[in-house]
């Protein structure tokens, strides 16, 4: 590659759009291009570079490794680009375009759906779109802009953000307790006396133990649980249900616990917590939509 020109700057921008849209068509419709013109561009991006950007058959396309690795360093340059715009036409800090967030489904559903509404009207020109998954999957291949995860990261090339460390917490409800009776101990739950219910750990596919923290102690706990769920909210359900005991985290069960649904049965174990993260994909200072819709979930979290 021996000079940078102008179509090299546009096929970026396609290429980018491709990967955002998820196809050549959806792109064309995006940027107001033809899908043989969107077809050309990227033709021609990837004679300039020398490398196929995509794999590509009659039903799906897909990064390569290259596309992949050249996705994650064009597209912090074209933010750049595009906060440069915005600077020059005098409105730096602009929200527009269009926002792609992969969340946690408990969180999205417990925290962040009640208070979009507000989000959402103070910034009219962004189109924001929540993808919410179990798993982080890849935030490059999938053109998502921000995550916010609960659990360590895993080491990667992603700038990870700790949002905050909430409890977890042994509960179970009233009614249970008066059928089953209050265990006293971490090590009463081993004995199979109580019903248990199991979370599955996204990342292994294993249950997550049952660790128990106190100080520098630290003790797991075998558990007979004959009930499994990956899905947060069922877990809440049946535990108030009365089904049996599980763990939670505090954040957003704090309502449950004061009016007494839920009865925490370990409050002399208390230094086990569970982190929540916002991971992006780029070291470069992140966009203004990014930027805001992280304010607008700190503020959420602040209380």
């Amino acid at each position: 590659m021996r000079g940078f020109d102008e179509r090299l700057l546009n096929g970026m921008g396609v290429f980018v759009a491709i990967v955002d849209a998820g196809s050549l068509a959806a792109a064309g419709d995006q940027l107001g291009m033809s899908p043989p013109g969107v077809s050309r561009a990227l033709a021609r991006l990837e004679g300039k570079l020398g490398i196929r950007l995509f794999d590509r058959t009659t039903r799906k396309i897909s990064l390569t490794d290259e596309g992949r690795r050249f996705h994650a360093q064009v597209t912090p340059l074209i933010a750049g680009l595009e906060e440069a715009a915005a600077t020059a036409s005098g409105s730096a800090t602009a929200v527009r375009g269009r926002l792609r967030v992969n969340v946690d489904p408990f969180f999205s559903r417990l925290v962040l759906g009640p208070q979009l509404e507000a989000f959402m009207a103070a910034h009219p020109q962004l189109q924001l779109e929540l993808i919410t998954r179990d798993q982080l999957g890849d935030m490059v291949g999938d053109g998502i802009d921000l995550a916010l995860r609960f659990g360590p990261p895993r080491e990667s090339s992603l700038v990870a953000r700790k949002l905050l460390e909430t409890r977890v917490l042994t509960v179970a409800s009233p009614a249970y307790l008066q059928r089953k009776g209050r265990p006293f101990s971490p090590q009463e739950l081993a004995s199979g006396g109580h019903e248990l219910i199991d979370f599955r750990d996204p990342v292994t596919g294993r249950p997550f133990p049952w660790e128990f923290h106190r100080k520098r102690k630290r003790i797991t706990i075998d558990t007979p649980g004959r009930l499994l769920l990956n899905d947060a909210g069922t877990l809440l359900s049946a535990c108030l249900a009365g089904y049996g005991v599980a763990q939670i985290m505090l954040l957003g069960s704090e309502a449950l616990l004061e009016e007494g649904k839920l009865v925490e049965l370990f409050a002399d174990w208390p230094d086990e917590h569970f982190p929540l993260y916002a991971l992006h994909p780029s070291r470069h200072h992140p966009p203004a939509k990014t930027r805001a819709f992280l304010d607008f979930v700190m503020a959420l979290l602040a209380p």
